[in-house]
């Protein structure tokens, strides 16, 4: 079985040093579509240096996302990278983070779920500085083919949305050479630029990365809900659950109470079918 689960839990985790500056957190924010308008005094915490912030999901491309990479490649898995589909993902702030600064990726394996006619990995990296631990991100990879060898299903839950009207709703368009800008934070796959190569994987044209939508919804929430203060953020997970073409609109709609927003995200164009559920930024 391309999967030994004993074995992949068992490694021992991968550590790498990785670094970043102001550059790169400007890069990451004007990929996710920040900076509109450029003097909006709210974007240019996003996109000037002398005011800047940074968002918490950049936690998920600093170091060019080494828990990803690693863990694809720990061993016990060999697997084709055809068969991959990012199918969730989470992000836990053990404090703000800088904007810029040097820290140790550590990432393993945390857990093998059999799905049947699937696996799921949960790719786990944790960042630590001089300071201490920095943040800790999980990534879910859906691996077609891999499951039925009897293991643990692993948890199912989904989440119900308020039965009530949502506290907030944005639209959030994405820019027809977004997804061009948003892999140079790190994400090469050609899926997101290359017509030819997306239509090898069934599409009409490339589609943006899931984790740019992923932050971009956080943005939403932090510049509608949280009075865009960062800081307030503790933990943010979605499931993927479709995907969004550049030139489309993301329609984000936000139910707040309890140190939680409970979001719900569709693409506009395409009759509002989901792109992200299950999504919920933890906050204090």
């Amino acid at each position: 079985m391309p999967i030994d689960p004993a074995k992949a839990l068992a490694a021992e985790p991968r550590s790498a040093e990785i670094a970043w500056d102001h550059k790169d957190v400007q890069l990451y924010h004007l990929g996710l579509g920040a900076g509109t308008p450029a003097t909006d005094p709210a974007e240019l915490r996003y996109t000037l240096e002398s005011r800047l912030h940074v968002l918490p999901s950049f936690a998920t491309v600093a170091g060019a996302g080494m828990g990803v990479v690693g863990g694809l490649s720990a061993p016990g898995i060999d697997i084709d990278l055809a068969a991959v589909l990012h199918g969730g993902q989470s992000v836990t702030l053990h404090r703000p983070l800088p904007t810029g600064g040097r820290a140790v990726s550590t990432s393993r394996v945390a857990a093998v779920y059999d799905k049947g006619k699937a696996a799921i990995l949960v790719l786990r990296s944790e960042a630590a500085d001089d300071e201490g631990p920095l943040w800790t991100s999980d990534a879910q990879i859906f691996v077609r083919g891999e499951g039925g060898w009897g293991g643990d299903r692993g948890p199912s839950e989904r989440l119900e949305l308020p039965g009530r009207e949502p506290d907030k709703t944005v639209e959030r368009p994405i820019r027809e050479e977004q997804a061009l800008l948003y892999r140079l934070s790190g994400d090469w796959n050609p899926l997101h630029a290359d017509p030819e190569f997306a239509a090898l994987a069934g599409f009409d044209r490339p589609i943006l990365h899931g984790l740019c939508s992923y932050g971009m919804t956080l943005k939403a929430v932090v510049d509608t809900v949280l009075g865009g203060d960062v800081t307030r953020v503790r933990a943010y997970r979605t499931r993927f659950a479709g995907i969004v073409f550049p030139g489309e609109t993301l329609r984000i709609r936000m139910w707040a109470g309890d140190g939680r927003v409970q979001v719900a995200v569709t693409a506009v164009e395409r009759d509002d079918v989901p792109v992200l559920a299950d999504t919920v930024v933890e906050h204090s």
